[in-house]
């Protein structure tokens, strides 16, 4: 690990945090919910989202870099409660834009990844990891090489985490699309019980790790497939 990395690390977490949070602003505007878009969040400028969440943008996801050498945290984007009850199917595709977007990030960065490998732009590192998939003989290159390695991991993370269908992520919404108008609106009501929040939020931290890792492994399998 270079002294550097935690803060690339730190870099790729606000980069893929703002453009998730902007898909869900964006969903919401097209779906005429005004509320993200008149708070500014309509937007891949992270300040934003920073000021709506200072705590899970930039003070925890700074203390975890240092102290871990890699970030968590949180945002959100506001919205109406009677947009949603009006329209649940359109509040459902809102909560999915966001994992949306973390997945074409990903899967932008595999192809860049790959293509970069076959054309002979990167190479495979003697000790490859998920910062550090690729390399390159050249030190922009390399760390070009590095940059989107973190990206892909992060928006895998990032995108599979909310597709959990527990609340308080985007999954337990996610659901919704399925389900006739008013089940789905009965469906999302239920979600808002504090009780079933601290189930959803034990569930992950205890488990989302059993989740990762055979992912990542797949990921990473196709990275040099």
């Amino acid at each position: 690990m270079t002294e550097l990395e935690p803060f690339i690390w730190l870099l790729v977490f606000v980069i893929s945090v703002t453009a998730h949070e902007a898909a869900h602003a964006w969903a919401a505007y097209l779906g005429g919910d005004e509320t993200a878009y008149l708070g500014g969040q309509v937007s891949l400028n992270p300040i934003p989202h920073m000021r709506r969440e200072p705590l899970g943008m930039v003070v925890f996801p700074l203390i975890t870099v240092l102290t871990r050498g890699f970030p968590m945290g949180w945002a959100s984007t506001p919205f109406d409660p009677a947009w949603e009850e009006r329209y649940p199917r359109r509040a459902a595709w809102m909560a999915a834009a966001g994992p949306g977007a973390n997945f074409a990030i990903a899967l932008g960065s595999l192809l860049l990844l790959r293509a970069g490998l076959w054309l002979g732009f990167f190479f495979v590192p003697d000790s490859p990891d998920y910062a550090r998939m690729v390399a390159g003989d050249v030190d922009w290159i390399d760390g070009m090489g590095r940059f989107v390695s973190m990206m892909l991991v992060m928006n895998t993370i990032l995108c599979l985490l909310n597709l959990i269908p527990f609340p308080p992520l985007d999954g337990a919404s996610v659901i919704t699309l399925i389900l006739p108008d008013e089940l789905a609106l009965r469906f999302r009501q239920t979600l808002r019980q504090p009780g079933l929040a601290l189930v959803g939020l034990a569930a992950v931290w205890f488990g989302f790790g059993y989740i990762a890792r055979p992912v990542l492994g797949a990921v990473v399998r196709l990275v040099y497939a």
